[in-house]
Parts: C-alpha cells; structure tokens; sequence
C-alpha cells in the first residue's frame, strides 16, 4: 500500500474533524434541549503522538462537555459552537487541500513511469 505516516495523519485528521462538525451541528440542534450536554471531539494530541511514533493513525474521541449549564440543564452555547464550526470548516479545508496535493503527487510520479 502506497500509505505514508503523512497519508494516514491527514486521513485521520480529516475523520476527526468530520466527527467534531457531526458534533458540533449535533450540539447546535439541541441549543434548547432540557438536559443536553455539549459533545467535544478531541484527537489532534492523539494524532500528534502517533506521527511521532511514526503512524500517523488515531480515532478521534467524543466526550461530553464538563462546561457549566443553565437552568435547564443545557450547556450549549450557540457563540462557542459558531467559532469552533468556523475553525472546524477551515481547518478541514485545509487537510483536504493538502491530501489533494498529496494525491496529485502520486498521481504525477505514476504518469513519468
């Protein structure tokens, strides 16, 4: 297989980041749910000791948030979820432009063979 440690960190970065927007329009959906508690998706400190040991491959996690809730029991806060949507989209972005460049690389160094 043609999978590099950089192939299978931008792949796992790209699931984790996909987990964390299902989870953030999740939260988002639930704004004025009584009871609901905020899930936060973490790997990158995951996927960062993994391309140190040289893989490159990790899952993201899914936990609920220990912020503090309103009276109702909800701890959703729609400002929070907006930035870290913002930050989510662009850095996923990021991860397929630079898996994109990767595959045209590849691609590239088949077609001079």
């Amino acid at each position: 297989m043609l999978e590099s440690v950089t192939g299978a960190a931008l792949a796992s970065a790209l699931d984790g980041l996909a987990a964390r927007q299902r989870a953030i329009a999740n939260n988002i959906a639930n704004v004025n749910t009584p009871g609901y508690t905020a899930e936060r998706v973490s790997f990158e400190d995951a996927l960062a000791a993994s391309v140190a040991q040289g893989d490159g491959r990790t899952t993201a996690t899914t936990q609920r948030s220990l912020e503090p809730t309103r009276l109702d029991g909800n701890n959703v806060n729609l400002d929070t979820e907006t930035l870290s949507n913002i930050d989510t989209v662009l850095r996923f972005q990021f991860a397929s432009q630079a898996a994109g460049g990767q595959f045209s690389a590849i691609r590239a160094a088949l077609k001079t063979n």
